[in-house]
């Protein structure tokens, strides 16, 4: 795999609702933390949210995890695609239901719109259970937009859906990704 001459904070959005939610999320985490060129810097608190789009299905449990990269945008996909896949993502609904969903949010200062491959991911604005974990970990100031994460968060509504599950601060067994 190629290498970026420089090193980007990226902040992917990881997500699941089948199975242990918990234990996907944390073999994710794994998965991302042996990989040779990215570095874990921060991981937000878990939140319990309720499904959005297609809502017949169980509540999620999302977070999201600021990492240090030497991958290019592209390269980083590759691999979260193949992170979904090891770990039994199917997409038969669009939505719907999945063992781990990983979304590159934030690449540094890139914009890229491809086909398969939008960054900042397209819906995160609108998207409180992406930007009240955002908030947990972001450090990069203003947003696209010009505003903050804490003004985006008080423009929408919805917030009583969302409920930190679990304090990643008080969490036995994610000591090595929390700084």
């Amino acid at each position: 795999m190629g290498r970026n001459k420089h090193m980007s904070d990226v902040y992917i959005g990881l997500g699941s609702n089948i199975g242990c939610r918990e234990s996907y999320l944390l073999k994710a985490l794994e998965r991302i933390d042996a990989h040779p060129a990215i570095q874990i810097l921060r991981c937000s608190d878990i939140y319990e949210t309720e499904p959005v789009g297609y809502v017949e299905q169980d509540a999620f449990l999302n977070m999201v995890v600021a990492v240090r990269t030497g991958l290019s945008p592209e390269e980083l996909f590759e691999f979260t695609q193949q992170t979904e896949k090891l770990l039994g993502r199917t997409r038969d609904i669009r939505w719907g239901p999945r063992t781990i969903d990983l979304d590159i949010l934030l690449f540094g200062n890139e914009q890229i719109r491809q086909p398969h491959l939008e960054i900042p991911h397209p819906r995160m604005w609108d998207r409180l259970f992406v930007l009240i974990p955002l908030a947990d970990v972001y450090e990069g100031g203003r947003l696209p937009g010009n505003v903050t994460l804490e003004e985006r968060i008080n423009q929408l509504e919805g917030k009583e859906g969302i409920v930190r599950w679990k304090e990643i601060r008080s969490r036995k067994g994610l000591e090595r990704f929390v700084n």
